[in-house]
């Protein structure tokens, strides 16, 4: 991403004298030269002599609040939009071993390519929905009893029924208290006898019996609802809840989950909330996984190593090997005056955000300015005053998001590593300028939950990755954000 922006000069007119132009072609071949040695000083290295940053930098006042605008919904902008929200969601699978978990969907195959012949769902979706469901486990429960939700795509009793697959509730329980008593014992044999009679008398524990139900089950929803997207939804959502919320409108799902907010559409925004509107996200994610495994397991095994380095997926967004990061506060200073990282605006009143107490606290150590680390990478600053326009607009409240850390160096991680047990022991995202951290202290049970709904719509668009520590908030925010990435958020 090219961060240096120089100001050509105006092509000359024909009617100059040859002095002249002999002097512009003298004065523009200095000035290309200059900038090839700007261009190669990288902010990481070769660090030379600088004065040092205890002078104010300028402070590029903050950008005016994005007219929220609605989108014009067109089928490229709702696939680029369900693409994102999968990749956006995809670090929850991965942390419970999606990618393991791959190993015993991918046995079902013939069951699952089987079931969906005819159906216009593909295997690859269906196989995305046993991995999100059961992990592939054709014995899996939801908890204790088979009373709740059984067998590889969690079946309930009631929806069981209405699919006409035989469940006997009262047999499967007693075989299942029986199957754990034997396996306790470790009568496993015995346990293997008595699965298989359980299969028999509660046939959402048969694989080819579960897929060939949910897939009649999705093709009844579809019909009902009149998409594909919409009826995967429903498989978690219901069907008469998720009809409620649709009220007989044709729609996408992205267009029902990006199109509505607590203050845009919401009623439709508070009933998906609460019943789980990510579900469809999550699908789309296992069903990615589920295709690099069949496809590209290599790809597949370095997104599950970036996965498992942190609790979120900043190490996908910003891999250590090849991100840049300020070694030493000299090269922090130095990438100020190129403006690679911008300054923080102070004015809490037009920003909502404000300087934490705590701000830089290892500055004065190091011999320099808690101000030198007042500033981001200009997309990580834009996010920053988006999230707190956005939470004031929806809270109102009074009292600005508190920010507790932003850029940082080497040297001052390294400081921080003695005193702050969170602190990154390896690679810090901070040392990058695309991270910062927001206190968990908040004026209002109102301005919390805005804060929350403004992290997950930022993640859907994978946008930025976050972690909830003890008091703050960590958030690495991607590259590339444009503003009307942002407006989409809002």
């Amino acid at each position: 991403m090219t961060e240096i922006v120089a100001r050509l000069p105006r092509p000359l007119a024909d009617r100059l004298l040859l002095p002249a132009v002999v002097a512009a072609a003298v004065l523009a071949a200095a000035l290309l030269v200059l900038l090839g040695r700007v261009a190669a000083d990288d902010a990481v290295s070769h660090p030379r002599p600088t004065a040092r940053a205890h002078a104010r930098p300028q402070e590029p006042p903050p950008a005016p609040a994005p007219r929220v605008v609605p989108p014009r919904w067109t089928p490229s902008l709702e696939a680029a939009l369900a693409s994102d929200a999968a990749r956006g969601f995809a670090h929850d699978l991965f942390a419970y071993g999606a990618a393991d978990a791959a190993t015993r969907v991918a046995r079902w195959r013939p069951l699952i390519q089987r079931a969906t012949r005819g159906s216009g769902f593909s295997p690859t979706l269906l196989e995305g929905l046993v991995l999100l469901e059961s992990s592939g486990r054709s014995d899996a429960m939801a908890g204790s009893d088979p009373a709740a939700a059984a067998g590889l795509t969690q079946l309930t009793v009631a929806r069981a029924h209405a699919l006409h697959v035989r469940v006997d509730l009262r047999a499967s329980r007693r075989l299942t208290f029986q199957i754990r008593r034997a396996e306790l014992h470790g009568r496993h044999r015995r346990a293997q006898l008595l699965e298989a009679r359980r299969r028999g008398v509660d046939r959402r524990f048969l694989a080819a019996t579960s897929l060939r139900a949910t897939v009649a089950y999705l093709e009844q929803t579809r019909r009902v609802l009149g998409s594909r997207d919409l009826a995967v939804a429903a498989y978690h959502i219901g069907l008469r809840a998720l009809r409620n919320v649709v009220a007989g409108r044709r729609l996408s799902y992205a267009r029902l989950y990006f199109g509505s907010a607590p203050d845009r559409h919401p009623r439709v925004w508070h009933k998906l909330h609460g019943l789980g509107g990510d579900y469809y996200w999550r699908v789309l994610a296992a069903k990615r996984i589920m295709r690099l495994y069949s496809s590209d397991y290599d790809v597949l095994a370095y997104e599950a190593r970036q996965q498992a380095r942190k609790s979120s997926a900043e190490e996908v967004l910003h891999p250590s090997w090849l991100t840049p990061q300020f070694r030493s506060p000299r090269a922090l200073a130095r990438a100020w005056r190129r403006h690679y990282v911008r300054a923080i605006p102070l004015d809490a009143r037009r920003t909502h955000v404000a300087i934490g107490p705590s701000f830089g606290e290892m500055a004065r150590r190091l011999g320099r300015s808690p101000r030198l680390y007042r500033a981001l990478r200009p997309s990580a600053r834009e996010v920053l005053l988006f999230m707190g326009r956005r939470v004031h607009h929806l809270s109102g409240a009074r009292q600005p998001l508190i920010l507790t850390s932003a850029v940082r160096d080497r040297r001052y991680q390294a400081l921080l590593m003695r005193v702050n047990p969170n602190a990154a022991r390896t690679y810090s995202v901070h040392t990058t300028g695309y991270a910062f951290d927001v206190a968990r202290t908040y004026g209002s049970a109102r301005q919390a939950a805005a804060f929350e709904f403004v992290l997950e719509r930022l993640k859907a668009l994978g946008v930025i990755a976050f972690i909830r520590e003890g008091a703050a908030i960590h958030i690495a925010v991607a590259s590339h954000v444009s503003p009307a990435l942002l407006r989409r958020a809002a």
